[in-house]
């Protein structure tokens, strides 16, 4: 006889508190006391976040009849021995405005699985059903999620497309993998290559281009499918759903996204987006459409290829993995060049977003100073706790890993002669650890495969690449690489204006040092993170704008006074000015 499934309630009880009310019953708890967990990170976003802390009150009973319940640890929770059915009934704060966690207000409701359902012990291999409830205050909401509904012929009171009811998924890891967003946002719909697809945008964003945005999303989708799956054009999310959904939260300035299964939660700027009428879109429409690229190809790359290490999620606790440059850095490469591959941007274009990238590795000094591997094994310590010594310490899994991905892309078409390239790196993950990952055996890339995984895809040896650029820390050659391919890379003409070689912020009206470059002049001179400016050469400096003006009067090795705060005390420090850094430009031979 098959266990009766898990079976879980949601209501957006109070938009003004931003309360969640949540209920979870199960039909066989442990007789030696069920334990309850809510998970202490989300996948695709490496950092403990402690989600339990949001719980604000919790209770337990069987058939009306109190059980008592106590917290064992920051995330989990056991109830004393009982014969089920067991419901569990708890409330869940929603106030955190992001792509990881939940928001809910009068406008709407967002949540992803790992802030609000609660994985019972023992149990998190069962079917998961979800009833949706409507809020109260508002009638004219649905509800947006690739999570599918529940079989109407077998459970009473599933829901239909876009309504609220009984949702399901296979076992408590599919369930945490389909955010669902309700409200009455702006939706589209297309197809690329028949399969489903839905764009979903929550926020203020007058008089939006949805015909323009869907037509270059859809251009994106079939262009990845039909990167991965060349012969079929079969969509990857098929094996979970019967469509993907792209659900973005529209704010002022916001920038971000998280992958899931068959969706991903966006976050964008409304300047961003394209407005109906205008002939050009804005130039950060560019931005927006990378992200959507960037987090579609995930769907293939990391909800499906995966490393090991995360296979399955342990998610009361950290994760480490040396792969996370070919989790994100290869993403980070493919995601503006799918752009280029599906007409959206020309060749100049791509040219210069390649170069804006290695403008910002070259110009951090950490790139010398940890590898790619150790920033991703690192990433729950340090790279996602970045402090003001992070430009001299850290290095980007994201950004080098995708200038590493370029390097071996170029270095595996010259030493291949051009037959063969990291897409065929790209599609034996695929076919070997991605295609049957929801359907077939689980597995995932082993910390030490890369060298032999492109041996075999490709035929060509990268054990001393990698060595050299992911074990260690030199620079990809870029120059020589990109001239293999006819296409050079040069150094652009330096700004006269001399540097500090700081990075500002603004904060509460004051500009402070946020970040300042070993070796460079503020450190030659003294100046400290943290300082605030006041003055250059006696003049003072009221905005971030202030600096370059300033410094406009004076060349490269002039010494120039620089008076700041440091806490409460005014210090005056005499810096000898660098020479602006030059940046990069690509252009063909």
């Amino acid at each position: 006889m098959n266990a009766k499934p898990l079976l879980y309630r949601l209501i957006p009880a109070d938009p003004a508190g931003h309360y969640f009310s949540v209920e979870l019953t199960l039909q066989n708890p442990n007789p030696e006391g069920q334990v309850l967990s809510l998970p202490a990170w989300i996948p695709g976003s490496y950092l403990i976040r402690d989600f339990a802390r949001h719980i604000v009150n919790i209770a337990a009973n069987v058939n009306g009849r109190r059980v008592d319940i106590q917290k064992i640890s920051n995330h989990s929770w056991r109830c004393a021995p009982c014969k089920g059915p067991l419901t569990v009934q708890y409330t869940v704060y929603a106030w955190d405005l992001s792509v990881r966690g939940a928001h809910f207000d009068e406008t709407h409701a967002f949540f992803n699985g790992t802030s609000v359902f609660l994985a019972p012990e023992g149990h998190t291999h069962l079917e998961c059903l979800v009833d949706l409830k409507a809020p109260a205050h508002r009638a004219d909401w649905k509800v947006y999620t690739s999570l599918p509904e529940a079989d109407a012929s077998q459970y009473p009171g599933a829901a239909k497309l876009h309504g609220f009811g009984l949702y399901c998924a296979p076992d408590y890891d599919a369930l945490i993998d389909h955010p669902v967003e309700m409200g009455t946002p702006k939706v589209a719909q297309f197809k690329a290559h028949g399969a489903e697809h839905e764009l979903v945008f929550t926020g203020i964003a007058p008089n939006l281009d949805l015909d323009r945005i869907t037509a270059d999303v859809q251009k994106i989708c079939e262009t990845q499918i039909s990167f991965f799956e060349p012969e079929t054009h079969a969509a990857p999310f098929l094996d979970s759903s019967n469509r993907y959904v792209f659900m973005t939260m529209v704010t002022g300035d916001g920038y971000g996204g998280l992958e899931h299964r068959a969706s991903t939660a966006l976050m964008t700027s409304r300047n961003d987006l394209p407005v109906a009428g205008q002939t050009n879109p804005p130039d950060g429409y560019t931005n927006f459409l990378g992200l959507v690229s960037h987090e579609y190809f995930h769907t293939w790359n990391v909800k499906r290829i995966k490393p090991a290490a995360f296979v399955p999620y342990q998610l009361d606790r950290e994760n480490h993995s040396r792969l996370l440059w070919v989790s994100e850095g290869f993403t980070s490469y493919y995601d503006d060049l799918m752009l280029l591959r599906a007409g959206l941007i020309d060749e100049a274009k791509y040219f210069g977003l390649l170069a804006k990238t290695i403008d910002t590795v070259t110009k951090a000094p950490g790139r010398l100073m940890q590898s790619v591997a150790d920033s991703s094994f690192d990433a729950w310590t340090r790279f996602y706790k970045q402090d003001e010594n992070a430009t001299n310490a850290l290095v980007s899994y994201y950004s080098k890993g995708s200038l590493i991905a370029l390097g071996l892309d170029l270095f595996i078409r010259h030493a291949s002669s051009g037959h063969a390239s990291l897409d065929d790196v790209m599609r034996l993950l695929w076919g070997r650890y991605g295609r049957h990952f929801y359907t077939g055996t689980q597995s995932g890339i082993d910390e030490n495969a890369m060298v032999s995984l492109i041996h075999e895809a490709c035929g060509v040896d990268v054990a001393d690449f990698l060595a050299r650029h992911v074990d260690g820390c030199e620079d990809v050659p870029l120059q020589t690489l990109l001239a293999n391919a006819g296409i050079l890379l040069e150094r652009t003409t330096a700004p006269e204006t001399p540097s500090l070689d700081v990075r500002t912020r603004a904060s509460q009206g004051r500009i402070e040092l946020a970040s300042v470059i070993n070796g460079g002049a503020a450190h030659q001179g003294g100046l400290s993170a943290g300082d605030q400016l006041v003055a250059i050469g006696g003049l003072r400096v009221a905005d971030t704008g202030d600096i370059d003006r300033l410094l406009r009067a004076y060349k490269a090795n002039d010494t120039v006074s620089v008076h700041v705060f440091r806490r409460d005390e005014l210090r005056t420090f005499n810096v000898c000015l660098n020479p602006a850094p030059a940046g990069w430009a690509i252009k063909r031979k």
